[in-house]
């Protein structure tokens, strides 16, 4: 098994808070670029490629915890689209089920909130608890490495949200919908 001590050292500490405002002391384009001097071509490929949008077709990554990922959060997203679907009176017939019982109540606790931008600061903070639980034991690892990418990758998506600039998005879509925008 490969060990990236050099690699991890060199990534800093940080810690997730929905305050947009806190810049995170590392981007995604450095630690991609990191990846790309310190592992093998192979893995890095894997590093640079991270994605919190898993595959539709399952396929193996190579890495049991990618693997593992993937599959937490393909299953999250069919159950929020069965969920959303039946809400909304749609046939569900084309999505495959999932039977994974703590992700099917996140998407019954993330649905069931009134507003959309507590739904999706819940469905970030449950990614993120369930990267920690996944997290490999051995800090200085291939699998070791994408976690971090793939929280960096969270992190910088939960930054994103901003309730100021939601609003006024909303404000300006409602605006040219009624046509008084002009």
């Amino acid at each position: 098994m490969e060990h990236l001590y050099y690699l991890v050292a060199q990534l800093p500490y940080f810690s997730v808070n929905d305050d947009s405002s806190v810049k995170l002391p590392i981007t995604v384009e450095y630690f991609k670029d990191l990846c790309t001097r310190f592992m093998s071509a192979k893995d890095a490929e894997i590093a640079v490629n991270l994605t919190l949008e898993p595959p539709k077709e399952l396929k193996e990554t190579g890495s049991v915890f990618l693997d593992s990922w993937y599959a937490k959060e393909r299953n999250l997203r069919l159950a929020l689209a069965q969920i959303r679907a039946l809400k909304l009176k749609k046939d569900t017939k084309d999505l495959p089920l999932t039977s994974d019982g703590e992700v099917i109540q996140a998407a019954r606790t993330a649905t069931g909130m009134d507003s959309p931008l507590s739904a999706e600061q819940f469905l970030n903070q449950y990614r993120m608890s369930v990267l920690d639980r996944i997290a490999p034991l051995d800090g200085f690892s291939v699998d070791a490495v994408y976690n971090y990418g793939l929280k960096l990758l969270l992190a910088q998506r939960m930054k994103k949200f901003n309730r100021d600039e939601g609003l006024a998005s909303y404000h300006k879509i409602y605006e040219e919908i009624l046509g008084e925008n002009k």
